[in-house]
C-alpha cells in the first residue's frame, strides 16, 4: 500500500468527542504501521451534521466513526447503509468512497463478539440464556451479535418496556421483552449478563442490578470502558464471576474500519490495550 503522495486521514464525529479514546488507538496503528496520516476528533454539532458529511471526501477522508448523538441521525444523508447497519438501526462507521459516496455500515455488533471471543474462547453464544439490560443503540448492536452467534434465548430487560419491544419486533425471534422491576429475577439461570446502558460509566448513576441469583459462572460483562471495572463488574468479579469491560470492544471494532479506509487490518496487540487502558486509569 502506497499513500506518499497523499496524507491519510480518518476520523471520529460526535457531540460531544474529546473524550473518545478512538484517536489515541488509530493514531496508534498510524505509527505501528509507518504510514504518514491522522485520526482526528470532529466536534460536530447536530444543525451542522449534514454539512460535515458532505465535506468528507472534498476534505480526502477516508471515512469517520460515528458515535452519540449521530449514530441514527446519519443515515438520510448516506448513499448506502448496510443490511447489518440496517437492522440494528445505526450506523458506526462510515466510509467516504473515491467517487464521493458515503457508505455506512455498523461493527460495533463485531466489537462486542470478537472481544468476548478473544477474551473467553471457549465461549457460546447457544451455551444457555443471555440477559441483556438496556434497549439503546448499544443494546440493538449487541442483541443482534449474539442472534447472528447462534443465541436461542436473550432476556431483554429496559425501564421502558417498548423500546425492548421494538428491537424484539426488529430483530426477529429469541428475544424476550422484560420489565425493569423484574430485572434481578431475570438473572437466573443464564449464562452471560451484558449491561449495554450507559449507568455505571464516569458521571452516570450505578446500575442497580442485585446478583443474588446469578450464577458464579455466568460472563458478567459491560460495554461501558470508562472505567475499566464499573460497580457491575467490580461485584461480579468479588463473588467470583468471570467479567469483561467494554474496552475490547472498542478495539474491535477498528480493524473492520481500516479494512474499508485503507484496504489493509491492522492488528489488536496487548500493547495497545495497555496504552488505552494507562489513559483511562490516568
Amino acid at each position: 500500500m502506497n499513500h506518499v503522495d497523499r496524507l491519510l486521514l480518518a476520523g471520529v464525529i460526535g457531540w460531544p468527542i474529546m473524550h473518545s479514546r478512538s484517536p489515541m488507538l488509530h493514531n496508534h496503528w498510524f505509527e505501528k504501521n509507518n504510514l504518514v496520516g491522522r485520526y482526528i476528533p470532529l466536534a460536530i454539532e447536530p444543525k451542522n451534521l449534514e454539512a460535515a458529511l458532505r465535506g468528507l471526501h472534498p476534505l480526502g477522508f477516508a471515512g469517520v466513526n460515528v458515535t452519540i448523538p449521530h449514530k441514527q441521525a446519519v443515515v438520510p444523508f448516506l448513499d448506502e447503509v448496510s443490511l447489518a447497519a440496517q437492522r440494528i438501526g445505526a450506523v458506526s462507521c462510515i466510509h467516504a468512497r473515491p467517487d464521493g459516496a458515503l457508505i455506512g455500515s455498523n461493527n460495533d455488533a463485531h466489537g462486542f463478539i470478537r472481544n468476548v471471543q478473544v477474551s473467553f474462547p471457549n465461549w457460546r453464544a447457544n451455551a444457555g440464556p443471555i440477559t441483556v439490560i438496556g434497549a439503546g443503540g448499544g443494546s440493538r448492536a449487541v442483541c443482534f451479535g449474539l442472534l447472528a452467534e447462534g443465541a436461542k434465548e436473550i432476556r431483554l430487560v429496559n425501564r421502558s418496556l417498548e423500546k425492548a419491544q421494538a428491537i424484539a419486533h426488529d430483530l426477529g425471534g429469541g428475544i424476550t421483552p422484560i420489565p425493569w422491576s423484574e430485572r434481578h429475577q431475570a438473572l437466573g439461570g443464564v449464562q452471560m449478563v451484558v449491561n449495554t446502558t450507559s449507568l455505571g460509566m464516569v458521571g452516570q448513576e450505578e446500575l442497580d442490578l442485585n446478583l443474588q441469583d446469578l450464577s458464579p459462572d455466568a460472563l458478567v460483562s459491560d460495554i461501558v470502558y470508562i472505567p475499566l471495572e464499573t460497580t457491575l463488574l467490580k461485584t461480579a468479579r468479588l463473588r467470583g464471576n468471570p467479567t469483561l469491560n467494554g474496552l475490547g470492544m472498542l478495539l474491535h471494532q477498528g480493524p473492520l474500519a481500516w479494512k474499508v479506509w485503507f484496504g489493509m487490518e491492522p492488528e489488536v496487540t496487548q500493547e495497545l490495550r495497555a496504552l488505552l487502558e494507562k489513559s483511562i486509569q490516568g
